[in-house]
């Protein structure tokens, strides 16, 4: 009988050794709030990033972090807009600036109030000019969490002649067109690279560059934008192709700058030259420019709907993304690259060697569709 009880005892105590942790798991499982994070998916540094950041938030605060990835985080905005429950969105968290942030401002659908409900706000660099994004007024909607500057990426023979920083006037990127014909390109707008490269050029050629701070007007549109389209008129025919065709984005034409078939790319990372170098996935005989003596310069953003069921986790998020860990994180060369938006830690190691040139803002939003029409019906007819 004593035998029968401490098999009994034993089997007992076994079972509860055993099943111990799979309650305990379930448990934090089925009370692990889940926070869907709307991002581009376009890119595998970015992607292996976000990885982290979900295995970081899951860790410390028990988390979980799904990044939803999209084409173009236009997708997130018709979905958004689309949305009558104002307490269960889809959405949690979502990257976004420019036009997509105005959509959704102007529909009351983003939480407002982040700066003070997100601590590490306070460490975001005093001398960056975040609070407007394409010329809307940020309100408290979004907050900044990485900088992008538009450049131009050449092989170092094609600026042999130039010390660096190179800034390129059009005038002499023509020449070089004129001097290696066929071998420079750009993305096809509306492609975001293919566009931002309209604004950019648009900056240094057009007599009056503060009509591109103000909303176009259908009746000047088209006068402001004439000594565009006159530049690229004598351009394209020495273009790849002679400018009757494109490559589809900026990851296409920088696959076509690694094998060879053009001796420029372009690029919104201001590091991403020397990170891709260091990644051996870009040749060191690759050098970066800005296209006129200020660069076109912008933020991406973090914001959250109003309608997310996960305000305070997500919040969490955001703020983590902040942190000094995160932005050294996202900063490093054998990463993403993206350069940081808060003040760098003391101590901290110089994490980027890419170049960033003096600042122009975008235009006003509204210029973006009209020089995507208006370069179309130019040039793809």
């Amino acid at each position: 009988m004593l035998v029968r009880y401490l098999k009994f005892i034993v089997l007992l105590a076994l079972t509860s050794i055993t099943a111990a942790p799979a309650v305990a798991t379930a448990t934090k499982s089925d009370s692990a709030p889940t926070v869907y994070f709307y991002a581009w998916g376009g890119s595998e540094s970015v992607n292996s990033y976000l990885n982290w950041v979900s295995e970081e938030v899951a860790e410390r605060y028990g988390i979980q972090l799904q990044h939803v990835k999209v084409a173009d985080i236009s997708e997130a905005v018709t979905l958004l807009l689309s949305e009558n429950n104002e307490s269960d969105s889809k959405i949690d968290l979502l990257w976004i600036n420019g036009e997509n942030f105005k959509a959704l401002k102007a529909a009351e659908k983003l939480l407002s109030g982040l700066p003070e409900k997100v601590a590490n706000s306070r460490l975001l660099r005093n001398d960056l000019n975040w609070r407007d994004d394409f010329g809307e007024a940020v309100d408290g909607q979004e907050l900044p969490w990485g900088i992008a500057q538009f450049q131009l990426v050449f092989r170092a023979h094609v600026l042999a002649q130039k010390a660096p920083p190179v800034a390129l006037e059009p005038s002499e990127l023509l020449q070089l067109a004129m001097r290696y014909p066929g071998r420079f390109s750009y993305p096809k707008p509306p492609a975001f690279h293919g566009t931002s490269w309209l604004k950019a050029l648009a900056y240094e050629l057009v007599r009056e560059p503060r009509e591109l701070q103000k909303p176009p007007g259908l009746a000047n549109s088209e006068q402001v934008l004439q000594p565009l389209w006159h530049y690229l008129d004598q351009l394209h025919p020495y273009l790849w192709r002679s400018g009757k065709e494109f490559p589809g984005s900026a990851a296409q034409q920088r696959q076509w700058f690694n094998h060879g078939t053009l001796d420029n790319a372009v690029t919104f990372n201001p590091n991403e030259v020397p990170a891709l170098q260091q990644q051996l996935r870009m040749t060191p005989a690759a050098r970066a420019a800005s296209l006129g003596s200020r660069a076109l310069t912008n933020f991406h953003y973090l914001a959250i709907p109003r309608s997310s069921g996960q305000q305070q986790a997500a919040l969490k998020v955001l703020n983590f993304l902040l942190s000094e860990p995160a932005q050294l994180r996202k900063s490093a060369l054998d990463g993403w690259g993206d350069p940081m938006v808060i003040n760098a830690p003391q101590g901290a190691a110089k994490t980027d060697n890419g170049t960033l040139f003096p600042s122009h803002e975008e235009p006003h939003g509204d210029w973006t569709t009209v020089l995507e029409q208006q370069w179309l019906q130019r040039y793809q007819q």
